[in-house]
């Protein structure tokens, strides 16, 4: 039972721990490997009854970020053992290679884990593990830099071939998994673990370096262990299509600190794969923006994989509009950008201010004339006061830091009242921007009937301020409503087309309008 399947690319599950086997993967998955350095020697009957496919036995080295450090002859007896039980084992080529002639060609991977070493390096690397027959390669690259972690792609372009798969590893290089299907790699890995799957209210976003529950960028919580820059194997299935994955000619991206479980690639890919298009959209998380921008964008172009878009998210929206030739009205007046579209001249940014009024249009909320309280002062409320300022409505900044309040009162010219001398009860509207998901920024009692509380933030269940707004008989809205309004917004403008809502609402779990079904 090989571990390749011809013309396609296959996933394969990475178990990490003694838990059971999910079942419901179907032909999804291809195959399943089990990382015995973390998980143990497991018996693999038991796994045979939960998944019918062909089992890998992996005993990664410390050498190559794994937590084995057996003795040599320890490492051999548990990898000759598991010759006797599983369908293929992954010999490390600096380590394990005295044992090919115990193990035929169809049943190895060879594997090297290590260091940046260039595309040069890398080539000669793998040219040291293809000098022994297997049935496939597969090759991981530490990226320390945007730039480092273009090269494993690089290396597939140059080779040509259908039995390797090559990738940057650590967090900023998760996105070249996914991206090395479309220059051959014929398996991607998703981890397999007991973390619980996340749903739309359960994605946490940042924004302005802080956390939040913002539509467009959802990143959860960072796990820890060796395989954490794997996709978990929920998201992969869910968010990336095989035909776009080896059919893609041109990348959009969501790009921010800690991007790993945004929303954004499954309501993208699900589009491009309804409506046709050749494109995919990937997670890309950085530190520094313009550095990544500056060696992703040549390195791309290079693989003839053009970076065409990006949702920007926190802490970088700053740097967004810093970077950009052209800006929309309301990116200008916020001085910041949560969308970077390029172009010949450069890029042009553009702000989710448009969203947050059209949201409030949807429920029926008139803000021309009104009384409205943006609280919070990072990128996303100064975005939305602009948005609303422009739609007519009497709009006061709050926010706790009085520096950032005063800067935003004097890019935007609205008056500022720091969140300590803050009565929400005179507005209409009150839109909260903060990253507080965990209490009531302000109070809500006494509030006149039919104010509406607008929470950019959303969990699972009501954010606190949702909640007693609910209970106090207020109209409330969250960034679950925002949603859809935002990406749809964003698609339009990158791809010139319309999203299909109702496969997206279909994707998310969310109920389908009689009006969108088709």
């Amino acid at each position: 039972m090989g571990l390749l399947t011809a013309g396609t690319v296959s996933v394969v599950a990475t178990l990490s721990g003694p838990s059971a086997v999910p079942s419901g993967f179907g032909r999804a998955v291809r195959c399943l490997e089990v990382r015995a350095d973390l998980a143990g020697d497991l018996d693999p009957a038991p796994l045979r009854e939960d998944f019918p496919g062909p089992l890998l036995y992996t005993l990664r080295s410390v050498a190559e970020g794994g937590r084995c450090a057996d003795p040599p002859d320890l490492r051999r007896a548990r990898l000759l053992a598991a010759a006797d039980r599983y369908d293929l084992i992954d010999l490390e080529a600096d380590r394990d290679l005295d044992l090919r002639h115990r193990i035929p060609p169809e049943r190895r991977v060879i594997s090297w884990h290590g260091p940046a070493i260039g595309l040069t390096g890398l080539r000669r690397r793998f040219q040291a593990l293809s000098a022994v027959p297997a049935g496939c390669y597969r090759l991981g690259a530490r990226a320390d830099s945007p730039a480092a972690a273009v090269v494993p792609l690089l290396l597939l372009k140059s080779l040509g071939r259908a039995d390797v798969t090559a990738y940057a590893t650590g967090p900023a290089g998760m996105w070249t998994r996914m991206v090395a299907a479309r220059f051959g790699a014929p398996v991607i890995f998703g981890r397999l673990d007991d973390a619980p799957t996340a749903t739309p209210g359960q994605r946490d976003d940042q924004r302005d370096g802080q956390r939040d529950s913002r539509p467009s960028d959802r990143p959860g919580d960072r796990s820890s262990g060796p395989i954490d820059d794997q996709p978990p194997l929920d998201r992969l299935l869910a968010d990336y299509p095989p035909q776009l994955l080896t059919g893609a000619q041109r990348l959009y991206a969501i790009i921010g600190a800690e991007t790993t479980r945004s929303l954004a690639p499954l309501v993208y890919n699900t589009a491009y794969h309804r409506l046709g298009l050749p494109a995919l959209y990937v997670p890309i998380s950085t530190t520094d923006l313009p550095r990544a921008l500056a060696e992703l964008v040549p390195g791309l172009d290079r693989l003839g994989l053009p970076l065409a878009g990006a949702t920007v998210v926190a802490p970088h929206k700053d740097a967004a509009f810093a970077l950009a030739s052209r800006a929309s009205r309301l990116a200008r007046r916020a001085a910041a950008a949560s969308l970077l579209i390029r172009t010949r001249q450069g890029w042009r940014a553009d702000t989710e201010a448009a969203g947050v009024v059209a949201t409030l249009a949807g429920r029926t909320v008139t803000v021309a004339g009104r009384r409205v309280a943006v609280v919070g002062c990072g990128g996303a409320g100064r975005a939305a006061a602009a948005g609303l300022a422009q739609a007519g409505a009497e709009v006061t900044l709050v926010n706790r830091g009085t520096a950032g309040g005063l800067r935003a009162a004097r890019l935007l010219g609205l008056p500022f009242v720091p969140l300590c001398d803050f009565d929400p009860r005179p507005y209409a509207v009150l839109v909260h921007a903060t990253p507080v998901t965990d209490a009531v920024p302000f109070p809500v009692g006494g509030l006149a009937p039919g104010t509406v509380v607008f929470d950019l933030n959303y969990r699972a269940e009501d954010t606190p301020l949702v909640a007693a707004g609910r209970a106090a008989g207020h109209v409330t809205i969250d960034g679950r409503q925002l949603l859809l309004v935002e990406l749809a917004r964003q698609f339009r403008l990158m791809t010139g087309r319309r999203m299909p809502a109702a496969d997206v609402r279909a994707a998310l779990g969310l109920p389908v309008p009689q009006g969108e079904r088709s």
